[in-house]
């Protein structure tokens, strides 16, 4: 994988080439962002360009050892993940115990944490000692989504590396180009902070089938709000689909902020462009206020879930002011 073939993330590809080209590797690294920003792929990309015999700034993806790299069996190169719900003291001893062999022709070791963040203290602590103390010429990366959760020790000893939400149009054009559908692309990239991310949603089992059901719920609301009321019920709170309900909550944000939009009659740019028709003529039905207010509504009881409230009676309040009752 070469740092070209990871989409936006210029400046971070700068920082890396540059050291690359100047041979001032720091010995460690904090890519911090959101999921799905392209924090995986570039550190995969900078162990390539580290350990390519060919290219100096990145990788060839041809030599030995950039294959080496590509599937995950370079003997310089360990990549560590989170063991359950975080990264113990047991892993970075073993991490530390196998760093102490003597490095192959390169003459570099490498390790990468997934979730830095989730550490424990007696593993961050450990891993502190190992950044002070490096037995042998070694880079770390630590992978994160907060990168203020780590040890103030540990920030204080690495080069920060932040990771930005890349831009909507990119991600539009990159799954697109892939042949993914656009009435899930348009709100997969609302709600991803990354390509990556972004991707997984379109490609998730239950995403398509979220998007229809607030269509449904929505128009039902609108024109038969006994029935939107029985529909929730047994499609989205009392099924398998009760678990998707911040997801559809997430959607239907984004239903009304096009709600919104068309009162103020702009058609451009909507995530449901393909149901303008009827939405349009809904949406002259009410105030604009109507929809702010549902939407903050939304927000509301969106927060409430995380809090563990019941589902049946957010999304009955949900469509009841929906429909203005």
């Amino acid at each position: 994988m070469s740092f070209q073939s990871i989409p936006g993330q210029e400046r971070v590809k700068r920082i890396l080439q540059n050291s690359l080209r100047t041979d001032k590797v720091s010995h460690a690294y904090i890519f911090t962002g959101q999921h799905g920003t392209g924090r995986r792929q570039m550190a995969l990309a900078f162990a390539q360009a580290l350990y390519c015999k060919v290219r100096v700034d990145d990788a060839c993806g041809e030599c030995l050892d950039c294959r080496k790299v590509e599937h995950g069996n370079h003997p310089d190169l360990h990549w560590l993940k989170p063991d359950g719900a975080s990264i113990k003291i047991d892993q970075i001893r073993e991490l530390q115990k196998q760093f102490s062999y003597r490095a192959g022709v390169s003459g570099l070791k490498m390790y990468v944490l997934e979730n830095a963040e989730t550490m424990t203290v007696q593993a961050a602590n450990s891993l502190l000692k190992f950044l002070e103390e490096p037995t042998s010429r070694v880079v770390a990366i630590l992978i994160t989504e907060n990168g203020n959760a780590l040890l103030p020790t540990i920030r204080s000893r690495s080069q920060w590396v932040p990771f930005v939400p890349l831009s909507r149009e990119l991600m539009v054009a990159t799954l697109l180009a892939e042949g993914h559908p656009a009435v899930l692309v348009h709100p997969a990239v609302r709600l991803a902070a990354g390509t990556e991310a972004a991707r997984e949603l379109v490609l998730g089992n239950r995403f398509a089938e979220i998007r229809s059901l607030v269509i449904q719920l929505a128009r039902e609301s609108l024109t038969r709000l006994p029935t939107s009321m029985l529909t929730a019920q047994q499609k989205l709170a009392k099924s398998e689909l009760s678990d998707q309900l911040p997801l559809f909550m997430d959607m239907l944000i984004l239903w009304l902020k096009d709600m919104v939009q068309l009162c103020l009659g702009y058609h451009d740019e909507l995530v449901y462009a393909d149901q303008t028709d009827w939405m349009n003529g809904q949406a002259l039905n009410y105030d604009m206020k109507h929809w702010v207010r549902c939407m903050e509504l939304a927000i509301e009881l969106q927060k409430r879930l995380r809090f563990h409230a019941n589902p049946q009676l957010v999304l009955e309040k949900m469509l009841m002011q929906l429909k203005g009752v």
